[in-house]
């Protein structure tokens, strides 16, 4: 196959985003160093790998962990200390059960500036 069509790859991952965000996956592991299953041909890493998905050299499967993997983060929750939990509980440092009414907005005064000042009728 010496120029790759997406309607080569379609037949493969029908949806044509699904297809993108593997072929890039895959662009991004050659990158990494990962050792291609074709012949390069002097093809550039986004296309050896649409390449290496429409010659089924490549494990969608693997593909798509790969994707899931690289956008989940580990994310550490940070519980509240319960000396934290019990002062809010109580009402200090909280607004919301000591009664304490929103501030009143300040006044403005109109201004009295007439449409022919402002350049109308």
């Amino acid at each position: 196959m010496a120029r790759v069509t997406v309607e080569d790859c379609i037949e493969k991952i029908p949806n044509r985003f699904d297809l993108v965000m593997l072929s890039a996956q895959r662009a991004r592991q050659i990158s990494s160093g990962e050792e291609i299953t074709i012949e390069r041909d002097n093809d550039k890493n986004p296309v050896v790998a649409l390449r290496e998905i429409a010659d089924e050299t490549v494990l969608v499967e693997d593909l798509v962990e790969g994707v899931v993997s690289s956008f989940q983060k580990h994310v550490e929750v940070d519980e509240p200390e319960e000396d934290d939990m019990a002062a809010l509980m109580a009402g200090n440092g909280w607004g919301g059960e000591t009664g304490d009414a929103p501030m009143p907005l300040p006044e403005v005064p109109l201004d009295n500036t007439d449409d022919a000042e402002l350049g109308g009728e």
